[in-house]
């Protein structure tokens, strides 16, 4: 137990039972700061650095640093934050267990005790991230959806329930249950933890703050809770589990003060996305945000939690709302116990930090206000988050945009009819022979008549004559309305606009409306209680009737699972090359994410993806113009269907009860019968099997031993490409659809594995194999050395003494340029623009950038997670000065690029030498920042990656 600074006191933790935990106000009164004016959120971290002072990892220099923090200039320190536990989605967790395990083949071959590979801290694991909408519309979509999944995912089931039993601190909760951030939300977390602990002579238990990291970037949700916590790389989240602090920089904290009341008609997602319009506006990015004032705590704790969610679209590391009453009344409304409500509390107010703080009693390195009472209803998009649009001048946004030139950031139909619509029949009468959903690849195409063989839906048939599309006559064109999704963490937590789509589906089906059958519509809410409440106000059925059928439990179209629209409506969005649109619930709508094929993506409230399904149009003012007509050809309006405050209220009254929580959050592997038809193998290491494609051994320790070498400079490199600005994690690494045609798909063809049945890169991320093909794939991705071009795609110049450069170069696939250039020894850069990295925090877009061989990142700024990846991976990032930049360099990737100024002294920050070699032999050198951030991270770097790091460090402890 540690306790330099002398300040472990006791409190009574309710019902009289008195603990022990270190007080913050006692070290404000022995003189180590003013800890009474930090942010919560520091005051959090700084007890979690004092608690873990040991000398070592967190030395007392650390803790008297933080104290100290400055508001105004925070100090150039990195921050040895100790988490308490680690959140992780399986999209991110099967490759985090396969480097364990990998880890641990490794100790083995060294004749090491392959136990030391074991988390220290709790590990929660919620399988949320791999079912897909194949069916939908249809009372069977749930059970088809899940059984198809489990077909699908098989392997990487059998390797998780391996894992479950190889690591003592590592839970699963199967899929079916609901979305890892809405679980930890509503089940996980517990706002105060307690460990055993001998103080005097006496046993007792130490209280401390419920902290956390996630392997994925909207782990943010929980900050509404008053839990601190955010996304890391898994590569991180490792290192993290292996015992090593999360490292960070002395972040700013933005205040925002917060007053007045959202007007009737105003939801919290209209919420949220006007604060990350603003915030983005103020670049918040790698800074701690703190909400605070009369109209925070006038919250709820699910709208809190909504503007914690897209912490990542803002670009803050956290969103955060401090304890308070409404906290507690959450976590007792949730079916916590009453001891957890009354610890949970008790420590906050021993802490001094319990209660909304208001205006004037704390520092902020930056104060912002927002009345709550100016937030209009909107959405976001087309193809960023924290584009907002106030929903009256949606049309008007989407037409402009379809005619503004490609180049700034529109669609280029200039001389196109945005009016012209184009018949599509929806109907037919026999099924494939396959397994899988979706047409015959070789079936005819009546191009002129746009008929489809297939059957009427029957619910009763098996999974393999299941249909899974809708059926009838559908007009379609630029910015209809393809797919409508109430889907992700971000709002489907939050019963208000959830029963607020069901009170507008009520009375849209009242009055006889219908959703056309071109639209894909689907239910995929966070938690199963979601399901229970709008069952039990009946508006589920409503729902229904809309084609809004509960298709499963997970994260579905927010992370593009969003699964294949009919054949004939990709047929006609390719031959008229349409712009077609899907308005979701979600987080995130960059390009190619929903789905490949819709170009346009538009995030908003859950009634609002109601409203535009039935409208079946983006390109329109729901404000003024007419939904569609009632069963009398009355013109109806979203003012008709709008639900007032007070009917959601009633609803949400009568429909969450503790119970129900309590009911549904135990006895998961019950409750889910095919998780225990799964068979697994045992053991402490995982046997290899060389014939899955979807699990396999990564080549990160293949070699390792404990020799480390020495930085040097990276000489005679070339381009593998040069990006823009605002190239997302899904450009380089895609979640989504693997394309036959490309490097992945051609390999896994190879392997005997039909298109059908390839799934998506987020399933496979389990075999590296696979994903080094599939990086820098997605079919939107721009890479400037192939002007005019889309995918995965470069031109091979050859080594630097080759001929290649001269004849303009080889285009070829970025996988088959980079294993050419590998052959020859010829290392690799990327050069890209402003925000490169954005978006989730995917390891592989990091992971598959090293295996492919690139040895540095050369952009004009980073995303704070990916920039961290990199270095985790033990590839260099490097920033330009500001104004330069590829484009400004005249740089085409035919050049020859060295770095110089590299070596064992390196330090954060420092400046080096980008020289250039272009091909008429003239010569550049540019100035480049070195954005390896903290003195941890050289040592990262130098050992050629964190996880490198880590395992010399544990082999040589023992």
């Amino acid at each position: 137990m540690n306790d330099e600074f002398k300040t472990l006191q006791r409190f009574d933790a309710g019902n009289g039972r008195e603990v022990f935990f270190h007080s913050l106000p006692e070290l404000e009164t022995q003189g180590v700061g003013k800890i009474s004016r930090l942010p919560i959120s520091i005051r959090i971290v700084l007890e979690s650095v004092l608690r873990n002072c040991d000398g070592k990892k967190v030395r007392g220099k650390d803790v008297e640093a933080l104290a100290s923090w400055d508001a105004k200039k925070p100090a150039n320190e990195e921050i040895p934050f100790v988490v308490a536990r680690i959140v992780l989605q399986d999209f991110t967790g099967v490759p985090l267990v396969v480097d364990l395990a990998a880890m641990r083949s490794a100790v083995k071959r060294l004749g090491g005790d392959p136990k030391i590979i074991e988390p220290l801290v709790s590990v929660d694991l919620v399988v949320d991230h791999s079912v897909q909408v194949d069916f939908f519309g249809s009372a069977e979509a749930l059970r088809l959806n899940l059984e198809m999944e489990f077909k699908r995912n098989r392997e990487r089931y059998q390797f998780l329930k391996w894992g479950q039993q190889a690591f003592k601190t590592f839970q699963l909760i199967p899929p079916g249950i609901g979305i890892v951030h809405q679980v930890n939300l509503e089940y996980l977390a517990k706002g105060v933890l307690s460990q055993k602990a001998e103080v005097g002579g006496q046993r007792s238990e130490i209280f401390y703050p419920d902290t956390l990291v996630g392997t994925d970037s909207h782990t943010t949700m929980i900050n509404g809770l008053g839990v601190v916590g955010w996304g890391v790389g898994g590569i991180e989240a490792e290192a993290g589990m292996l015992g090593q602090p999360v490292y960070f920089l002395t972040p700013e904290v933005v205040g925002v003060h917060l007053s007045g009341r959202l007007k009737e008609g105003v939801t919290a997602t209209d919420l949220v996305l006007h604060i990350t319009q603003m915030l983005r506006a103020q670049k918040v990015v790698g800074k701690f945000v703190e909400f605070y004032g009369e109209g925070a705590a006038s919250l709820p704790v699910p709208d809190r939690a909504t503007i914690g969610n897209m912490s990542p679209e803002y670009g803050a590391t956290i969103g955060y709302f401090p304890v308070d009453q409404e906290s507690v009344n959450y976590l007792r409304a949730t079916g916590r116990s009453d001891e957890q409500c009354a610890a949970f509390e008790n420590y906050f107010r021993a802490q001094k930090m319990f209660g909304m703080p208001r205006q004037g009693e704390i520092d902020y390195s930056v104060d912002l206000g927002l009345d709550l009472g100016q937030v209009q209803p909107g959405v976001a998009g087309p193809k960023r988050p924290q584009d907002r649009i106030n929903l009256p001048e949606l049309a008007q946004t989407f037409r402009s945009l379809l005619q503004k030139p490609v180049k700034d950031g529109g669609y280029g139909k200039e001389n196109v009819d945005p009016a012209l619509k184009h018949l599509v029949q929806l109907n037919g009468s026999a099924p494939r022979d396959s397994d899988m959903p979706g047409i015959d690849p070789g079936e005819e195409l009546n191009k002129a008549e746009m008929v489809t063989n297939r059957p009427t839906p029957d619910p009763a048939k098996d999974l393999k004559g299941a249909d899974p599309f809708h059926h009838g006559e559908s007009k379609i064109g630029h910015g209809s309305v393809l797919i409508a999704a109430i889907t992700s963490c971000t709002n489907t937590s939050n019963p208000s606009v959830m029963l607020a789509a069901g009170l507008l589906a009520k009375k849209a089906v009242e009055r006889g409306m219908r959703v056309d059958p071109a639209v894909k519509t689907s239910l995929a809410p966070g938690s199963r209680v979601v399901s229970d409440y709008l069952t039990k106000t009946g508006l589920q059925s409503y729902l229904d009737q809309l084609g809004f059928n509960l298709v499963g439990y997970g994260c579905t179209t927010c992370i593009g699972n969003s699964g294949p629209l009919h054949p004939k409506i990709e047929k006609a969005i390719h031959d008229y090359d349409l712009v077609a649109a899907s308005v979701l619930s979600g987080n995130r709508n960059f390009e190619a994410r929903v789905h490949q094929n819709i170009k346009a993506n538009f995030l908003m409230s859950p009634p609002l993806v109601v409203a535009f399904a039935l409208a079946g149009r983006v390109d329109l003012d729901l404000t003024k113009e007419p939904i569609g007509k009632d069963k009398s050809g009355k013109d109806t309006f979203l003012r008709d269907l709008w639900p007032t405050l007070k009917e959601v209220r009633d609803a949400m009254q009568s429909a969450l009860t503790p119970e129900v929580f309590r009911k549904l959050y135990r006895d998961f592997a019950d409750q889910n019968p095919k998780w225990n038809e799964i068979p697994s193998s045992t053991g402490d290491i995982y046997q290899w099997d060389e014939k899955s494609d979807y699990i396999h051994e990564p080549p990160f320790f293949k070699d390792f031993s404990m020799e480390v070498g020495k930085i040097q400079n990276i000489v005679g490199a070339r381009a593998l490409g040069i990006f823009g600005d605002s190239v997302t994690t899904d450009h380089i690494s895609p979640a989504g659809a693997i394309k036959a045609s490309s490097p992945a798909g051609q390999y896994l063809i190879s392997r005997g594995i039909k298109p059908e049945d390839f799934n998506s890169y987020g399933s496979r991320r389990g075999n590296d194999l696979v994903m080094t093909r599939g990086t820098f794939a997605n079919v939107r991705i721009k890479n400037l050395m192939v002007p005019g071009t889309e995918g995965g795609v470069t031109k091979y110049y050859g080594p630097a003494a080759g001929t290649a450069a001269a004849t303009g170069g080889e285009q070829m696939s970025i996988y088959d340029a980079a294993m050419k250039y590998q052959k020859e020894n010829v290392p690799l850069v990327i050069l890209a623009g402003h925000e490169y990295g954005t978006g989730s925090s995917r390891d592989w877009a990091a992971k598959g950038t090293r295996l492919l061989g690139v040895k540095a990142v050369i952009a004009a700024s980073f995303e704070r997670i990916h920039r961290s990846n990199l270095v985790g991976m033990g590839v260099l990032p490097l920033q330009f000065p500001e104004g330069t930049n590829a484009p400004t360099l005249n740089l085409d990737g035919s050049e020859v690029f060295s770095i110089t100024g590299l070596s064992d002294s390196i330090e954060p920050g420092k400046t080096v030498t980008l020289q250039i070699q272009r091909r008429n032999s003239e010569r550049d050198s540019v100035p480049v920042r070195l954005r390896i951030d903290t003195p941890i991270e050289i040592d990262y770097y130098r050992h050629g990656g964190i996880l490198q790091f880590v395992l010399r460090q544990l082999l040589a402890s023992k």
